[in-house]
């Protein structure tokens, strides 16, 4: 079995999804008491925080893709970054590694793909709502994003920040989530993106008649085949 390591720590609850997930799921294939190979880097959010407010992507950049090479360095065979507002920095740590970056819009859009879809909703943080690096990468795949109005963004993005990734978990805060996901469906959303890796604390697909794309899950799914594949 290979080795993933992990950029974790943003937020630290999504990050331990990764790391559950990724067991169970190895676990799933092999039984017994097998787990997966896991290196884990977790860093300080705060941190990166700051610097996103700032604008400072360079400088966040630098810290993932140093974050990246510590992982390589004591032997992953691949990277998987658990986040999804922080691939707006992927190509920076790419540049810095030479084993495989397992890119998580990669993986969402593929899932898109086969479920025939060309049209979605995109709900995640203001940046990946707002910025190219996620609804481009889409488009360039074909497919087309819906996002919210600004306002919508701006509690969907407080939502995210100021409960989700602290482990607060509120009724009313789900409800304008789904309500979200209504008003995307009529506008012809034929399914909506979780983009942010916390969301899916907060809403599952039992709770909507709406196809949902859980970032988390499919990026979860796409690193154990990726612990499989033959040398």
């Amino acid at each position: 079995m290979k080795t993933i390591g992990i950029i974790g720590g943003m937020s630290p609850e999504s990050t331990a999804i990764y790391y559950t997930q990724i067991n169970r799921l190895v676990n799933a294939r092999l039984g017994g008491n097998h787990s997966a190979k896991i290196i884990l880097q977790s860093l300080e959010f705060e941190e990166i925080v700051q610097k996103q407010k700032s604008g400072d992507w360079q400088g966040a950049g630098a810290i993932l893709a140093q974050s990246a090479k510590n992982l390589q360095n004591a032997g992953a065979d691949a990277i998987v970054l658990a986040t999804n507002t922080m691939h707006k920095v992927a190509d920076l740590i790419e540049q810095n590694i030479d084993v495989p970056f397992l890119h998580i819009l990669d993986a969402v859009a593929e899932n898109i793909q086969h479920n025939q879809m060309h049209t979605v909703g995109l709900l995640g943080t203001r940046f990946t709502m707002q910025d190219d690096f996620y609804r481009g990468g889409l488009a360039a795949r074909g497919i087309q994003a819906l996002v919210p109005n600004d306002e919508t963004q701006a509690e969907i993005h407080r939502i995210i920040f100021e409960e989700l990734c602290v482990g607060k978990i509120h009724a009313s805060s789900k409800q304008f989530y789904l309500n979200t996901m209504a008003d995307l469906a009529k506008q012809g959303a034929q399914g909506v993106i979780l983009g942010c890796t916390e969301i899916g604390l907060l809403v599952q697909q039992q709770d909507t008649p709406t196809p949902l794309f859980d970032s988390t899950e499919i990026h979860i799914k796409m690193a154990v085949d990726y612990l499989f594949q033959a040398a």
